[in-house]
């Protein structure tokens, strides 16, 4: 039986598109009230009404997760809005072009790591003692599959998210005796908005999975929403690599 949140509020990043509005979707049919934050306003805003014609109730708030005054401002706003934060899903990410270590371009580098990685630490320095105000909360953090392996050419991809694991143990072992959890999703290859979307590429990369397809986002946010439940009370500082096998 799936668990209801009402009465749990909610921020998640990246949540225009892919598997950070599924999980906001999937976390306002719970109850949850949801803040969404990204770069870009349109998409939050055909997202936040999406969850209201649904019967849910969402929060816009266009924010840079490599800013960390935008986090201070989209925690402060979500808890001025809806009274509390007791929930957190830090997904926003982005690839970058592909070179080999010595040519990868130095900005190329910088930004990998301001958004994957420092974006992570900015989202969980402003969530965190508002999670506390609030009496606990649970957070997950977004890597990948190749925060656990190689991945020649995405140097800073990688490097970035290797970097989440250490974050979030440290974050969890921090916490734990105040009642926050900290919890590592790592998914494999899913059809989003980050991956290839032309039939070739995507049957090229399906052919890596065990499985034999990509995923859809609909299975990586169950696994999330599980993780931000109750019901994975005795669960913090792990890592759940959701990739069909991909990682065996």
């Amino acid at each position: 039986m799936v668990q209801s949140l009402k009465g749990k509020v909610a921020l998640v990043t990246g949540a225009g598109t892919g598997i950070g509005g599924a999980v906001a979707k999937m976390l306002a049919a719970r109850g949850a009230r949801v803040a969404l934050v990204a770069r870009r306003r349109d998409p939050l805003e055909a997202m936040a009404a999406e969850i209201a014609k649904a019967g849910g109730e969402a929060l816009v708030v266009p924010g840079d997760v490599s800013r960390h005054e935008d986090m201070k401002n989209a925690v402060a706003k979500t808890v001025e809005r809806f009274g509390a934060l007791h929930l957190a899903l830090n997904n926003a990410g982005i690839l970058h072009k592909s070179a080999l270590i010595p040519d990868l371009d130095v900005g190329e580098w910088d930004r990998a790591i301001a958004i994957n990685l420092s974006g992570i630490f900015y989202s969980m320095k402003y969530e965190i003692p508002a999670m506390l105000a609030a009496g606990g909360g649970a957070i997950v953090n977004i890597s990948s599959v190749f925060g656990d392996r190689a991945f020649p050419t995405n140097a800073a991809y990688v490097a970035s998210k290797h970097g989440i694991r250490g974050l979030t143990r440290t974050a969890a072992r921090e916490f734990v005796q105040q009642g926050i959890r900290v919890n590592e999703v790592m998914p494999g290859l899913f059809d989003t908005d980050m991956s290839a979307s032309e039939p070739e590429q995507c049957a090229a990369l399906a052919a890596m999975v065990p499985l034999g397809r990509l995923g859809n986002v609909e299975e990586v946010a169950a696994a999330i929403c599980f993780l931000l439940s109750d019901e994975a009370s005795y669960i913090t500082g792990a890592q759940l690599a959701v990739d069909a096998g991909f990682l065996t």
